[in-house]
């Protein structure tokens, strides 16, 4: 059944599941990002590959999958746990972490990633003080079907 995204919620863990599916990202704790407006989309697109001969047709294929990326966007907030885990993760070089993205019917989608940046917005007097930042998906989306 389509609906709105209202309600949908990001949540980052520091941790890894034990396997790639439902139950071990299941068992990790996460925490919810608070004041976002936007998450963004994702999912997997390969790429696509081209060979052209002298004779006959152009032969498509499919080459390397692509996880997606995030680009969600907050009201910028120095005491939301969730927003400072998000911040040590962009500074963190090296380190994957877990997400989780929960929609209002229940269906959750887990996968894991790398935060690249943390940028702040001052825009004007009328706006709120934003943060952004991109998410780098480096594995398959494992989605969880609502309850």
């Amino acid at each position: 059944m389509a609906g709105t995204a209202a309600g949908t919620t990001l949540a980052i863990s520091a941790a890894l599941p034990a396997s790639q599916n439902v139950a071990g990202y299941a068992a990790l704790s996460f925490t919810e990002i608070n004041g976002l407006d936007k998450i963004g989309t994702f999912g997997s697109t390969p790429s696509k590959v081209t060979f052209t001969p002298l004779k006959g047709a152009t032969q498509k294929h499919k080459g390397s999958v692509d996880y997606g990326a995030l680009g969600p966007t907050m009201a910028h907030d120095e005491d939301d746990a969730g927003q400072a885990l998000l911040r040590t993760a962009a500074d963190d070089q090296l380190g994957e972490y877990s997400f989780r993205v929960a929609y209002p019917d229940g269906a959750k989608r887990y996968f894991q990633g790398k935060v690249f940046g943390y940028q702040e917005a001052v825009e004007g007097a009328e706006n709120m003080l934003m943060g952004s930042t991109t998410i780098e998906i480096n594995t398959p989306i494992v989605p969880a079907p609502a309850a």
